[in-house]
This record gives structure tokens, sequence and C-alpha cells, in this order.
């Protein structure tokens, strides 16, 4: 048995068809746990999808009632960028569950680990980028909401700017939102975090972490949350099809190790969420993701629980 859990559910698939975002890769990721005898079936425990009380915490009543009953315009689609459906739209409400429950279980194993989730471009009034709910930010406010935590801090290493988390945390004292992010890359209009990290096109494993590093660790010391949400992105590879920066495996490891380690170290639950992934072999981008999962479990094993 892993010491932390694993938060799964069969209905996380968006059901895109042929689409540069392989929302299968959630069940291809959790064979491969299984399959290389990583984690078991028992290691993984499935969420409820998020209420729509849960929603509302992040999110205007208007968005969350079309998104829910199938109402969206075509504009609204169109900014999505992907079809609609009720099964994705269910699939949404699944991953803000998950990332909910994965929060809850990090504050009592110290890493919590929602095989899904991360979907950052999602707005209080509006869902663009593939993401129509912003599960981070309906975790973090349900916690809150919940008296488990004051403060939470996003470490956001997505390929793009976590916009969405960005405008909806605005001027809150309550929750940090870093992002480290190709700033040649969508989205256009990047409202601005706690703390933007903009990278040039091409950065490569050097540079990024030294950058990753200095800016995460003056946050740590500066804000000291109760609860680090880490969006753990696969796309800062050099072969992802949407992004322009140059990490390689091992880079994306140590991006790992420094997220998780240094919280862990302070004392401070971490719970993971994918966020995105586009490699032009969808197997690099399971192996980023399970890569993610093996960092977690060497770290909470040296380190133990926060």
């Amino acid at each position: 048995m892993l010491p932390f859990r694993l938060v799964y559910h069969e209905e996380y698939d968006l059901r895109l068809g042929d689409h540069v975002f392989p929302s299968k890769k959630y069940k291809w990721l959790r064979d491969r746990l299984i399959r290389t005898r990583f984690a078991v079936p028992e290691d993984f425990v499935a969420p409820r999808p998020a209420s729509v009380e849960d929603l509302l915490l992040a999110h205007d009543t208007e968005w969350v009632v079309r998104l829910k009953s199938g109402t969206l315009t075509y504009r609204e689609i169109l900014r999505l960028e992907i079809p609609y459906s009720r099964q994705m739209a269910q699939a949404f409400c699944l991953a803000a569950g998950g990332t909910i429950l994965a929060a809850q279980l990090a504050l009592d194993a110290g890493v919590g680990f929602n095989v899904g989730g991360g979907f950052h471009h999602a707005f209080p009034d509006h869902g663009e980028g593939f993401c129509a709910v912003n599960d981070i930010a309906v975790a973090i406010r349900r916690l809150q909401r919940d008296g488990a935590i004051r403060r939470a801090m996003v470490v956001d290493c997505d390929v793009h700017h976590g916009n969405g988390t960005a405008a909806i945390f605005t001027g809150d004292p309550s929750v940090f939102t870093l992002s480290i992010h190709q700033f040649n890359n969508y989205p256009s209009e990047k409202p601005p975090s706690s703390l933007d990290i903009h990278l040039a096109d091409g950065v490569g494993d050097s540079e990024y972490i030294h950058r990753l590093e200095n800016g995460y660790h003056a946050a740590l010391a500066m804000f000291k949350p109760e609860l680090v949400l880490y969006a753990a992105g696969a796309d800062p590879y050099c072969e992802d099809q949407l992004g322009g920066l140059s990490l390689t495996l091992d880079g994306l490891r140590e991006r790992d190790r420094l997220v998780i380690w240094e919280a862990l170290h302070r004392k401070i639950p971490v719970a993971i969420v994918l966020t995105g992934g586009y490699a032009q072999s969808v197997e690099d981008t399971i192996t980023i993701h399970a890569n993610t999962a093996a960092v977690a479990k060497e770290v909470l094993e040296k380190l133990g629980p926060a």
C-alpha cells in the first residue's frame, strides 16, 4: 500500500474524441500505476462530484446553471475549446470533488494525489482553455469554509499561466498564487498572480529550477501556508505540442521533488493535481504524471507526513 491515497474516478474522461487534450490519460495513468506495481487497486479512492454548493464557492450561479443544464452559448463553447456533453460537465464536477478529497487526504497523510484536476483556466463566470470548473479554487474554498485551513498556496507549474486561478483569488490575502509559465504562450491576457515567474521561450531544466526555487522559497517564507496545492503540469516538457519550454523528464522530476520536498520539510501538506500535458507521444505524458506520483512517495517516505 502507498503512504497516500490516489483519488480517481472512471468518469474523469471528458470524452473529447480526437482532441489534442488526451482526456483518456487519467485511465491510462491508473492502469500504468497498477501494471508497474507502483500501486494496487486498494490505493485508489473514488470521489463524489462536487456539489452545486461547492461549485458556487468559486463560480457564479449563472455559469454553474448553464454548465450543468447544457445551455451554454455557442460562444461559450468556442471559448472552452472542447465539445459540450453532459458527461463532460459531470467529469468536471467529479474532478473538483477529487481535488477536494485530495486536499482533505493531504491534511491527514501529508500528500493527497488527484489523478485528474488542475483546470486552472476556469474563471468565476466562464470557462476557457479546456477548463470549465476551477477545481483548485473550489477545493481551497471548501476547506476554508469547513475550517480545515485558513491559508493556502497554489504552486502552478503548468506551461500556461494559471489565469482563472489568479483571477478568482485576486485581492484575497488568504490565498497565495504562484505561477511559473512560458510568457509567450496561452493565455494572451494574464491576470496577475501573487507571484508570476515569466519564462522566455525554450527555457530548460537549469534555469527553470533556479527560478522556481528562488520564488518558491521566498513565497513559503513570507506567506507560511497551511496547505500547498501543486498543479503539476506535464506540458513544460520539451516535446509538448502546446508548450515552448525545454524541460526533460529528469528536469520535471527535479521540479516535482523541489515543490513537494520544500513543503513537507516545513510540515506543510501537499495536494497534487495533474493539469495539462500534450506530448507528441501520450506515453511521455503518462510517464511524467507517473513520475510525479513516484517522487511524492519517495519524499513522503523520507520526510514523513506534514
